[in-house]
Order: C-alpha cells, then sequence, then structure tokens
C-alpha cells in the first residue's frame, strides 16, 4: 500500500478564478488552510492557491500530534489555542478530523533526559501546561509495561492526536462551505507590485487582483520570497514514518523516546517513525546557509544525516531555477508534489522496535510508509510576519515539524494579519527580521 493522499488524479477543489479577492493564500496544507478558513468567517472574500493538491505534502505527511508539549515558550499559547480550534473544528466537520485526546509522553532513558524535562516544565508550568513528571513506575503503567528501560517521563494528558491526511481535505470542504475559494492544480509564478506593495498575483492560468497574499508553502516558501528578493535560511529535511496494520491496542498515548515515536491511529494500527531523526539533501540552498545552521548541528541535539545532492526538481536542487519571469513555468508546476521516498531501512528498523518494546503485538507490518519534507529554520521555529519590504505580504513558514498540531492557531493568526487585526499573541519571537537585524537566534526546544 503506498501513502494513501490525492494525486494529480481527479481535482476535487476546482474553483474559477476570481479577477479580484481581498486575501489570496498561498498554498494547501494545514495552515493555509486554516487562513482561509478563518478569514471567511470574518467576511474576507479568499481564494486559496494550491500547485497540487490540498495537503499533499508536509501537512499529511507528519505524525498526527496535536501537542503543547516540548514546544517553545512563545509557541505554547498559540498551541493552547490550536488545540481549542481544533476541538472545535471536529465537531463542526462531525467527528472527522480523527481528533482525540491520547496525551504525549516523552520518555527518558536517563537522569540527564529527566532533568531536560524539568527544566521545560519549570518555564513551561506558568503558562498553563498540564505537563507532569512521572517516575518509572507511573511511566511503566501509562505505557502499558514495556519492555523497555525508561527511568521516567514527562507526560500532558490533555495533548491529542488527529489523522493528518483525513483532517487537513476536511477543513478544506469546511473552508469551501464557508465562502472560500479553492483552486488545485494552480501554481502563483509571482506577486504582482506598484510602488513596492501587491496589488495581485500570476498564476499559470492568468492574474488575480488582490492587495493582501499569505504565503503558507512549506518547504516552497523559501524559493517564492527569494524571486522577490527576500532570502530567508529556510531549509527542508526528510523525515520518514509509517503506518502499521491494525494490532493490539497495547498502548493509548503518543510517546516517544530517543529511538522511536509512535501514537495509535483510528484504523487499530500505529504510526511509527524515527525520533529526531532528519535528512538534509545537499543543494546550493543549505550550502549558502551552513553557517546559520553550524550551531544547531554542533549542539548534537538534532539527529541530521547530509545526505547527496538533492533530487530533481527539489526546492533546493542544483537545477531549480531560483529566477524566473511571469510568463515562464515556474518550479512549482515543474514539480507539483513534493514526494521523498521514505529511508526503507529505517521503516524496518522501526518494525523491529515497536515488536521489542511491546512483543505482545507479535509480527509488526507495514500497512502504509512514507516521508515528507519538514520546512526549517535555524532556531527551530517558524517565521510568522509581514514582510516589511512588500507591503500586503504576510508569510506564514518554517513550522519545523509543528505545523499540523498548531495549524488551526496560526491559521487563525494569518487571517486576523490579513484583516488588519491585533493577532492576540507576542508574535515577536517569530519575526522575519530576526535574521537580518543582528539579533542571537536563540534555539527552541529540543524535546
Amino acid at each position: 500500500m503506498t501513502f494513501p493522499f490525492r494525486d494529480e488524479g481527479p481535482v476535487e477543489f476546482g474553483a474559477d478564478l476570481p479577477e479580484a479577492v481581498d486575501l489570496v493564500v498561498i498554498g494547501g496544507g494545514v495552515i493555509g488552510i486554516s487562513t482561509a478558513l478563518f478569514a471567511a468567517r470574518q467576511g474576507l472574500s479568499v481564494l486559496v492557491l494550491e500547485k497540487g493538491c490540498v495537503a499533499a505534502e508536509q501537512s499529511s505527511r507528519n505524525w498526527g500530534w496535536i501537542r503543547v508539549q516540548g514546544r517553545d515558550l512563545a509557541e505554547i499559547p498559540i498551541a493552547l489555542e490550536a488545540q481549542e480550534l481544533w476541538k472545535a473544528l471536529d465537531q463542526d466537520c462531525d467527528g472527522r478530523l480523527g481528533v482525540r485526546r491520547v496525551g504525549v509522553t516523552y520518555l527518558a532513558r536517563t537522569g540527564k533526559e529527566m532533568a531536560g524535562f524539568a527544566g521545560w516544565l519549570k518555564e513551561a508550568a506558568p503558562l498553563g501546561v498540564s505537563s507532569k513528571l512521572l517516575d518509572k513506575a507511573e511511566t511503566r503503567a501509562l505505557l502499558g509495561e514495556p519492555n523497555a528501560p525508561w527511568v521516567g517521563a514527562l507526560h500532558t494528558p490533555t495533548d491529542m492526536k488527529g489523522e493528518p491526511w483525513v483532517a487537513v481535505p476536511e477543513l478544506a470542504r469546511l473552508a469551501r462551505g464557508a465562502g472560500a475559494l479553492i483552486r488545485e492544480g494552480c501554481a502563483v509564478r509571482g506577486l504582482q507590485r506598484s510602488g513596492g506593495a501587491v496589488t495581485g498575483v500570476v498564476t499559470e492560468a492568468g492574474r488575480v487582483a488582490t492587495d493582501r497574499v499569505v504565503l503558507a508553502g512549506g518547504a516552497w516558501s523559501s524559493l517564492f520570497l527569494r524571486r522577490h528578493g527576500v532570502d530567508i535560511p529556510q531549509l527542508s529535511v526528510r523525515s520518514t514514518a509509517m503506518a502499521t496494520g491494525p494490532l493490539p491496542q497495547v498502548v493509548a498515548t503518543a510517546a516517544v523516546d530517543d529511538r522511536m515515536a509512535f501514537r495509535p491511529r483510528a484504523d487499530g494500527g500505529y504510526t511509527l517513525a524515527p525520533a529526531a531523526y532528519a535528512e538534509l539533501f545537499l543543494g546550493p540552498d543549505s550550502l549558502r546557509h551552513m553557517r546559520r545552521y553550524l550551531p544547531l548541528a554542533i549542539s548534537g541535539e538534532f539527529d541530521v544525516k547530509l545526505r547527496k545532492p538533492a533530487p530533481k526538481g527539489y526546492p533546493d536542487a542544483l537545477g531549480t531555477a531560483r529566477s524566473w519571469a511571469d510568463d515562464e513555468q515556474s518550479p512549482f508546476e515543474r514539480m507539483r508534489i513534493l514526494d521523498p521516498a521514505p529511508n526503507a531501512a529505517r521503516l524496518a528498523e522501526l518494525r523491529q522496535s515497536f515488536a521489542e518494546v511491546y512483543p505482545a503485538v507479535g509480527e509488526v507490518s507495514q500497512q502504509a510508509g512514507w516521508a515528507g519534507m519538514i520546512d526549517v529554520l535555524p532556531d527551530v521555529v517558524p517565521v510568522v510576519d509581514h514582510v516589511s519590504q512588500i507591503p500586503g505580504l504576510i508569510v506564514v513558514t518554517g513550522m519545523c515539524g509543528h505545523g499540523f498540531g498548531a495549524g488551526p492557531g496560526f491559521g487563525r493568526i494569518a487571517a486576523d494579519l490579513a484583516a488588519g487585526k491585533e493577532p492576540g499573541h507576542d508574535l515577536s519571537r517569530f519575526r522575519l527580521s530576526r535574521f537580518f537585524d543582528g539579533s542571537k537566534l536563540v534555539r527552541g526546544p529540543n524535546l
């Protein structure tokens, strides 16, 4: 069985291009779709333009965790809001998003890891998280008496999960019902501007007038920005995951240690993934921005493996164009869906590791294996900001693997920014200018 997202087959979202709208959203992932939903609910006319299919890239390829645990302190209030939004949206969709409270558990093999958990909790507790530290006995009871040497855990009982490749298309249908127009298979080649400010977008199918654009292009965002003279140090890394076939339900929480992450799925299986493991395909941008990533690499906190040059058509491939004219085919049309192959060796290790930790499940079969390209930034927190050089453009990118869970929260914020409203949260941590104003980058937590 292959990864179950829609390819370039039948188009579900094929709205005609209007002459003009209040807001154009570039990207049909969870953040772009959430932005459109909340903007439409405010009465804005909004158009989502997606080069491929809704949720065909990282928004449907993630672990499905909707977590507050382990987040950067500046993200916690937004993650808490996002959880409430997920619950409300699930009700709006009659439960089809697969949202369920399962809790998230970070597992420790050493006292040093427990001390790291305790340090995060001390800072996060005043923000209202439900997280708590568990000792060895409590951890074993929660995790179903596993065959593993965990000495304790950090557990957040109110954290949740959703089913990504089901949830995001359902949100798109909800947005369409609220009045948003969604057009798949329609790449945005560039912005039209007058006096530097946005006046419209040029797509492969024609022009749409607008004075407001939200860019939520995931791994493609930096390529689009660079064409317009805005250079951010965003890269993308490959992350592998899999779904097992139905198995005995030996553990009900989502959990991760230093080797493996797992969570129960709605279909009776589990989603498994290597913990904190990513692969970076080398390319011009990765070499150009390497200096900014050196502190992250030297820290040893992230398991990132360097791989051969990026495959043809990838955002950072050697042959991928960095500039093009509005009447020329763009890189976004040459690769409609960024669909990396999973790391087969890692998938085999995951099946074996899960069976070793939970012998009662027996043989672990693979129902589906996949990979996605995660958009990352050197300090492991996103950019959510107006682009000062281009009035009318808002960018929401670099989610560093956090985008699905926080998606409705950041989408609501982006919609309010586009409507000229206050976002309701302090966004200074996510400002675009931090990469250019001489600020010292402060890394987010690797928990």
